[in-house]
Formats: structure tokens, C-alpha cells, sequence
């Protein structure tokens, strides 16, 4: 690909952002600069790293902007160790870097819990803003005329380098070593804290993937064991999970009132795109957490008595409660029969969550999820996939751990008139608890 001069081009001075998990996130090219200040991407300011997780843990306010950087500085920490490794070409810095700053610039608001709803894809966004008419793509095209086009295909996993790839989105890449530290440090738990210098300092180049030397090994055990401690510990933590049930329920409810011609106090301009299932990247890029939290506030205070006490439960942080759950004891069934005879709307106020993880895991010959191993480089130049060499990663391979939990309104129940059914209801409940 030729690069044009602008694609070349250096600050005259270095540009430093202060950063409390790197220290410094150090900007050399014009190009990175210039993508930094783009309209979109300084939107990512306006979108949570952890969606509801600030429900459990206050202080998990950080965005998708700081964690972009933080994954942009771990790729350039990356290219600098690789710089005296034949395998690496520096003609490839600069998309590496660029693809690392932007992978996440299609998240919406609250990311999976209004992807689930609304059936739109992160991914496929992102792809749309760096390939439509947006200031990004009117930065990257100055680089080249296919440049966006290979930097959407990196970020999509497609491009023909399978060694930038990986750098980015892999099982060890520079996405998950930013999230884990990130996300530890602003929840204020050490679960995903490991070394990640020392992981940077015994990762090799090869054609087709980043290497561990096998010195190295048990600072990877270490990082997957903060991975798989941070998802059991954090990220399915249960209060914030009942948030995104909670956002879940009343987006539902929203769309719901739209479509049977409900007429809002506050009419819902910015949804309506969404409810109508024709999305344009502009649509999509005016939605962040700003503006949907405005109409949670909003919706308090709407006539619908289940869109307006969802909107408070959430504002409030009144969540439901819950309970573990897996279907043997009772049913979802059940408990919607009960619900309706006892005049709650079981669509709203009874909602089974499903979670699941696996720590590490590779495919298997005849298998085709995409799970790349990780691959040690041995003393004598062989390649080993890496739970063959380590008994703990060995121990976690495969296992493929599954939770769910129930979740319900406590006082509605208690609040039901009829008696019978109320105890009954109570009864079920407490077969689980």
C-alpha cells in the first residue's frame, strides 16, 4: 500500500496524554492526532467503558475514549519491541496503530444491553463509520485511498495480515490487557491486575501471530486467571446485571408504547430510527449515554404507569431482586401464570438472565469457532500450543462455566392483593432462594 506523504507525517512535537494505567499514551503521528479530535471519536467520551457495572462499583464511570487510547499506547509499546524482529514490517505501524485507536468506535450506549434490544452489532458500525462519509474516513483517506478499507478489515478480523490481527483481537492482544487493568483499577478491585511488561517483553512477531516466548508462560497464566477473576468477580456481578435488565425491560417497554401509537410527553426523536429498525451511521452516532439517560429521566414522569416505574427503578437505582436460577425448580412459565392472575405483567417484571465465560480455550481439528490457541515459542525454536506446557492453563481449557439468576420486583409481590396467589408466587420463589 503507498502511503502518502500526510500518512508519514510526525508532530513537531510529541503530543502526551496522562493516563492512571499507563502513565503516558504517547501520540507521534499526525494521522493518530488528527483521528483523536474527529467528532466520533470524541463522542467515545460520552459512552461507558461498563455500562451499568457504575450501578455496583461507583466509581466505574471510564470510557470507551480512555480505554481506546489505553489499547492504541499498548499496540505502540507493541511495534516498538518488535521493531528489530525481521518478521516485523514498520511499513505496517501506522494501520496497526490506527486500527487499535478505533476498534471500538461503533459501541452505542450502554453497549450490549441496547445491542440486545435493538439487534444492532458494535462491530458492524464501526465498520460503517470508518467506511461512510465521517470525518474519520476523510482522515484515514488522506492516507491512502484503500487505507479505511484495510483498517476496517483489521478491526474486522479479515484483513490478509493475520499477525496485526491478533495484536488487536486475539486471546492475548492489546484490547484485553487495557479492559482487565482499566476495568480493575476504576472498580477498585485487583482481580484484573497482572504483568503486563513482562508480557510485553516476551512477545515475539511470527508470520501469522504474536508469540510468547516460553520464559514467559507464567505471566500468561496470570493474565488469564485475572481474566477469568474479573468476569466471575465483575463483570457478571449481579447489581449490574439487574441494571441491564432493567435498561433492557424499559427500552422494550419504549419501543413497545411507539409502535401502539402511545403519545409520549417527551416525544422519543432520537429512538425513533430504532424503533423503526432504519438506522443511518448518523442515527447511530447521535445516540450515546447523554442523550439516552435524558430520556430515561424523562420517561419517570411519562402517563404509562410500567414505563414510568421501570425508568424511576433504574434512575433510582431501585433494581428488582434475584435469585440463581436454572429452570429445574420452577418455570418461567409458572411464575407468568401466577404473575397474571395476580394483574402484573409478567413481559416486565419477571426476567430470567443468562451468563456464561470460557476462560481459554482453541479449536479442536474439525472445529471452526475461530478460537486461535496461544502459542509458546520453546528455547529451541519450536512451537507449542500453550495448555499443552501449562498444567494451570490445562485446568481451565474448555471449561465452560454457566450462571443465571432470576430476577423479580420484591414489594410488587408483596404488595398483591390476593392472597393465594401472592403466596404461592412467595412460595416458588422461595424454593429457589
Amino acid at each position: 500500500m503507498e502511503t502518502s506523504d500526510y500518512g508519514k507525517k510526525q508532530l513537531a512535537e510529541e503530543k502526551v496524554f496522562k493516563d492512571p494505567v499507563h502513565r503516558y499514551v504517547h501520540v507521534r503521528y499526525q494521522v493518530i492526532w488528527d483521528l483523536i479530535k474527529t467528532k466520533e471519536f470524541q463522542r467515545l467520551r460520552r459512552i461507558k467503558q461498563l455500562g451499568t457495572l457504575y450501578l455496583a462499583f461507583h466509581s466505574a464511570e471510564h470510557s470507551r475514549f480512555n480505554h481506546s487510547l489505553g489499547v492504541y499506547e499498548i499496540v505502540r509499546r507493541m511495534i516498538e519491541n518488535f521493531k528489530d524482529y525481521p518478521e516485523w514490517n514498520e511499513d505496517d505501524n501506522l494501520l496497526v496503530l490506527t486500527a487499535a485507536l478505533l476498534h471500538d468506535l461503533g459501541h452505542g450506549p450502554f453497549s450490549h444491553s441496547f445491542e440486545d434490544i435493538f439487534h444492532t452489532d458494535h462491530e458492524e458500525y464501526t465498520k460503517k463509520i470508518i467506511l461512510g462519509h465521517t470525518e474519520v474516513n476523510a482522515v484515514l483517506s488522506k492516507v491512502a485511498p484503500d487505507f479505511p478499507k484495510q483498517v476496517a478489515e483489521v478491526i474486522n478480523k479479515t484483513h490478509s495480515n493475520k499477525l496485526i490481527v491478533s495484536m488487536i483481537s486475539s486471546q492475548i492482544d492489546a484490547d484485553r490487557m487495557d479492559y482487565l487493568q482499566r476495568d480493575s483499577f476504576y472498580t477498585g478491585v485487583s482481580y484484573g491486575n497482572f504483568d503486563m511488561e513482562r508480557i510485553l517483553r516476551v512477545m515475539r512477531p511470527s508470520k501469522d501471530e504474536v508469540l510468547i516466548k516460553e520464559s514467559g508462560m507464567h505471566a500468561v497464566e496470570d493474565y488469564l486467571m485475572s481474566r477469568y477473576q474479573m468476569y466471575w468477580q465483575v463483570y457478571f456481578h449481579p447489581v449490574s446485571r439487574g441494571g441491564e435488565v432493567l435498561l433492557n425491560l424499559i427500552l422494550r417497554r419504549a419501543k413497545h408504547l411507539y409502535k401502539s401509537n402511545y403519545n409520549f410527553k417527551q416525544a422519543p426523536t432520537y429512538f425513533i430510527p430504532f424503533f423503526n429498525e432504519n438506522v443511518m451511521v448518523e442515527d447511530y452516532l447521535r445516540l450515546d449515554e447523554m442523550v439516552v439517560n435524558f430520556y430515561l429521566q424523562e420517561w419517570v414522569y411519562e402517563e404509562d404507569e410500567i414505563l414510568s416505574d421501570l425508568a424511576s427503578r433504574f434512575v433510582n437505582r431501585d433494581l428488582f431482586k434475584y435469585l440463581p436460577f436454572d429452570g429445574s425448580i420452577i418455570t418461567i412459565s409458572e411464575l407468568n401464570e401466577l404473575y397474571k392472575r395476580a394483574g402484573i405483567d409478567p413481559d416486565y417484571y419477571v426476567f430470567s438472565d443468562s451468563y456464561s465465560d470460557l476462560p481459554y480455550d482453541y479449536d479442536k481439528p474439525g472445529q471452526k469457532t475461530n478460537r486461535q490457541p496461544i502459542h509458546l515459542l520453546k528455547a529451541n525454536g519450536q512451537i507449542r500450543e500453550i495448555s499443552s506446557q501449562s498444567a494451570i492453563i490445562n485446568s481451565i481449557t474448555g471449561m465452560h462455566r454457566l450462571g443465571s439468576r432470576l430476577y423479580y420486583p420484591k414489594e410488587k409481590i408483596l404488595q398483591i392483593d390476593n392472597l393465594e396467589v401472592k403466596a404461592e408466587i412467595i412460595n416458588l420463589l422461595n424454593e429457589l432462594d
